[in-house]
């Protein structure tokens, strides 16, 4: 079955102090901004809002760890009312900028992995989420736990694919601490893009193919080659008939 909406949401984390958000934010539909977790502070916050309102770029928080030191990649033990508490404190720092532009939500690295995976932290996110911001979009993980659970809270739920990552065959990402889990090649991953939007499904590692879906697309902001990924992206898909735009609400 391939997606007969024939567009796809194309998304970047963003405000991490990266050297190409500049360039790489009117090439996508939809921004993850830092919001002081594990990047980012106010004045990243306000620039990077600023650059999305200007290029029309749909605006999402982007919370994660307090733990810059390990860019929020490292897990932490966490409790389900902390986990609710880390991701709207940082929500409400960006809300201060962005205000009703606010459109969506995405976790990042270890708490994304954590609150998707594990289902007492998942309700607790879900339901803090559908009680503060009940409008916003939830980009989560295609096949996640949180997906089904989100769901269940009233949240409106985006299924999230990486086009710069590999998966294995279970469906899940292979972990950064092992080998050739990024990809860096722009025409693998502008390969991986174009099976996940067109077909609904990805190669493995081991070279199988198994199913996917999803309605965005990620490509990480702070890759050496992120701008060259999300350029061979668009082309392609572009190219193919597919159009890139953000998820709107009806």
């Amino acid at each position: 079955m391939t997606n007969d909406f024939h567009s796809i949401d194309l998304n970047c984390d963003l405000g991490e102090g990266g050297q190409y958000d500049d360039a790489i934010m009117p090439l996508i539909s939809s921004a993850n901004i830092a919001c002081g977790g594990h990047a980012g502070d106010i004045t990243s916050i306000r620039a990077s809002v600023s650059c999305a309102r200007h290029h029309a770029t749909a605006i999402g928080s982007h919370p994660g760890h307090a733990d810059p030191e390990h860019f929020g990649r490292r897990p932490h033990p966490i409790s389900p009312d902390s986990a609710a508490e880390l991701v709207l404190c940082q929500m409400s720092r960006i809300a201060s900028v962005a205000g009703d532009d606010l459109h969506h939500v995405k976790l990042h690295g270890a708490l994304y992995h954590q609150v998707g995976t594990n289902e007492a932290l998942a309700i607790s996110v879900s339901r803090a989420l559908a009680a503060e911001w009940p409008h916003l979009f939830l980009y989560a993980a295609a096949g996640s736990l949180l997906i089904s659970i989100a769901k269940s809270e009233g949240l409106r739920v985006i299924p999230e694919a990486f086009t710069d990552r590999r998966y294995h065959e279970s469906g899940e990402l292979v972990s950064r601490t092992e080998a050739n889990a990024i990809i860096e090649a722009t025409d693998e991953a502008a390969a991986q893009a174009y099976e996940i939007a067109h077909h609904n499904a990805t190669k493995t590692i081991s070279g199988k193919q198994i199913p996917i879906y999803a309605e965005t697309l990620c490509v990480h902001g702070d890759g050496p080659v992120s701008f060259e990924i999300i350029q061979a992206i668009r082309s392609l898909l572009t190219f193919e008939g597919i159009r890139i735009a953000q998820p709107i609400h009806h």
